[in-house]
């Protein structure tokens, strides 16, 4: 079988992951997986497909379609996204988490947030500091 993207020329596929860096940090971990079983009862508008996938005993990864990145920027600006990466950034709880986006049109960009051993892009793309321009995932990719 081979899929037609002329479908989808604005697709955006994100690869994220989570590792539980220590005991302290579990209840944050659970706390995201009932957030991504909500996802998966109730998904939002433009996440066509999503697949969770186990890297290791204590780093769980997800891939994520969506229909576009106007559809994904919206959902991570909103409920219960942001409170999710507000908390997690106020307090990581010696957990790291990571995501990577690959555009059709062209463009990928990853951050990586307390990952000892950054995976994909990270383990050979020179990192830089995520300030400025480089804040958002739309300024990462170029658009």
């Amino acid at each position: 079988m081979t899929v037609d993207l002329a479908a989808w020329p604005d697709l955006v596929v994100v690869m994220l992951g989570f590792r539980v860096g220590s005991l302290r940090g579990l209840p944050s971990f659970l706390r995201i997986g009932r957030g991504l079983r909500e996802i998966a009862q109730s998904p939002p508008d433009g996440l066509l497909a999503a697949h969770q996938c186990l890297h290791g005993w204590n780093h769980v990864g997800i891939r994520q379609y969506w229909r576009d990145l106007d559809a994904l920027e919206a959902f991570t600006r909103s409920m219960p996204h942001a409170g999710w990466w507000k908390d997690f950034l106020a307090d990581r709880h010696g957990n790291g988490f990571w995501h990577e986006a690959y555009a059709a049109r062209g463009g990928m960009e990853a951050i990586y947030v307390d990952m000892p051993h950054a995976p994909g892009l990270g383990a050979f793309a020179p990192a830089l500091p995520a300030h400025g321009r480089l804040m958002s995932s739309r300024s990462r990719l170029g658009r």
